[in-house]
This record gives C-alpha cells, structure tokens and sequence, in this order.
C-alpha cells in the first residue's frame, strides 16, 4: 500500500505558460528562465522545491496538450513564498518577454495530500 502524506501550510505556486508552438522558447524557459528562478528564490525562507513539467502532445488516442509548460513552485506558505518572490518580481517578469509574448497563468493551491515513491 502506499502511505499518504498530509501536509499542513504547505503552499504551491504554480505559473503555466500557455501552449505556443515555439521550440526556441521553451529552450529558453528550460535553460536560462528556469535556472534564474530557482537560484533567484531556492535560497529563501520555506522553499521545499520546485519543479516543470513539459506538455506532451499524444497522436493516438489525439489529446492535445493545454499548456507548453507548467512550473510549480513548493514552499511552506503563501507568506514565504511572497517574501521570496517580491524582491525580484521585476527581475522575473521582465525575463518573460525573452520566451513568450502571452501572460502567464497563475494559480496558488494548498497541497493537502502527497503520495511518495514506494522504497
């Protein structure tokens, strides 16, 4: 069986960049954004983590991915996650127009159950 986990303050901030057939962008996003990013706030008070995810697209059965890419920042509480982000909100966001000309959505979740890898 697997053991679930409940985490309590737990606080995800997930930025997804919408779908755009751009090969140099998403390089981009993943080679020089990204790295930014994490040096800028791994550093900060509460961060758990962070992570990408790449949109695929499947032929058959055809579904279509919604997003390029989907990157979820991980830390103790909304608080430290604004505490880390604001002083380098300029910084970031100026970088954006480097990989996409669309507004990123955001949404913040609270994870209430993670599942880890059986050992």
């Amino acid at each position: 069986m697997y053991k679930m986990l409940r985490r309590k303050k737990c606080s995800i901030f997930q930025v997804s960049i919408q779908k755009k057939k751009d090969v140099d962008s998403i390089d981009y996003y993943l080679n020089k954004h990204m790295p930014l990013s994490t040096a800028l706030l791994s550093g900060a008070k509460g961060f758990r983590g962070v992570s990408v995810e790449r949109g695929m697209e499947i032929e058959e059965p055809r579904i279509e991915s919604t997003y390029v890419a989907m990157c979820h920042y991980y830390f103790d509480s909304l608080e430290d996650f604004m505490a880390a982000f604001i002083p380098h909100a300029e910084e970031l966001r100026g970088d954006i127009k480097n990989y996409t000309d669309i507004q990123p959505v955001i949404q913040i979740n609270k994870v209430e159950i993670t599942t880890p890898a059986r050992t």
